[in-house]
């Protein structure tokens, strides 16, 4: 028999993400395809293929119902539970959606950014699945800025940037659902967090191309499998300062071995020391 055990993935987990790259695809890459019901409960029934969230059983690829109460976000041990939002009921849903459907699709006659923004605040507020409404949100705002950019290339993501800044965002979000009609500060939110990430996503272009460039000068050098991989580590942002203890921990090999890799990268002027000295010495990448 053999010895070799092969580790399933976790499938729930992972046919989790499948669904939600899939839907996210759809969203971006089929920009000027019509938003349906159809297509929301297609994307419902990827986010969530087994029926259930968590050990909960949920309508899959339907409006959600008021079976089992309102739709609330709550927060808070029981008894002294916070209510953070409470949805139209599920009667109001086929007539909510159809208005919003109908008003999403109709050839914008706003900003189409300032669109997106609206389109993800008034589903999240319609909230018309048990489950996943936060992230089919973000699906149609990325939808939506595929549409004003009128292409499929893109080179950001608001709904990652959106997951990083989830705090801020469940806030104003809150603070726009229980104000008034005004969705002024949700609308600079919505567009000072694309300003991130489109920042976010130069600085990772800049990145991109700097370690391109900097393997293009090298490829006449030889370098070992252990200096690659360092060098790699850098490239991608090493956290603190590197030394070479912490090569001798990264590559697994002696303290000499990792000292005369790194002295080997220095003396060819890839690697610099840094100021400071004695067992505190440090290494950087050389300034291009």
């Amino acid at each position: 028999m053999s010895g070799y055990i092969h580790t399933l993935p976790d499938w729930p987990h992972f046919r989790w993400r499948q669904g939600v790259v899939e839907m996210m695809l759809d969203a971006t890459q089929r920009y000027d395809a019509p938003l349906t019901e159809e297509r929301l409960f297609a994307w419902h029934a990827a986010l969530f293929p087994t029926g259930r969230s968590g050990l909960r059983r949920i309508v899959v690829g339907g409006w959600r119902t008021d079976a089992s109460g309102p739709m609330q976000v709550v927060s808070g041990p029981a008894g002294r539970e916070r209510v953070h939002f409470e949805a139209p009921a599920a009667e109001r849903l086929v007539a909510e959606m159809a208005a919003f459907l109908d008003w999403f699709n109709a050839p914008p006659k706003m900003d189409p950014v300032a669109k997106a923004a609206i389109a993800q605040l008034w589903f999240v507020t319609i909230h018309p699945f048990e489950d996943g409404n936060g992230r089919i949100a973000r699906a149609i705002a990325d939808a939506a800025l595929a549409r004003s950019d009128g292409s499929a290339q893109r080179f950001y993501s608001m709904s990652a940037q959106i997951r990083r800044e989830r705090r801020a965002y469940y806030d104003v979000l809150e603070a726009t659902q229980k104000g008034d009609l005004d969705v002024t500060a949700w609308l600079t939110w919505f567009l000072d967090c694309l300003d991130r990430s489109l920042d976010g996503a130069e600085a990772t272009s800049r990145a991109i191309l700097r370690k391109a460039r900097f393997w293009q000068d090298l490829a006449c050098q030889a370098l070992n499998e252990r200096q690659r991989k360092v060098l790699n580590r850098l490239l991608d942002g090493f956290e603190g300062k590197l030394t070479s203890s912490k090569w001798a921990a990264l590559t697994k090999v002696s303290q000499d071995t990792a000292f005369r890799d790194i002295t080997d990268l220095v003396a060819r002027g890839i690697l610099v020391k840094s100021p400071g000295g004695g067992r505190s010495t440090s290494y950087a990448l050389a300034p291009e």
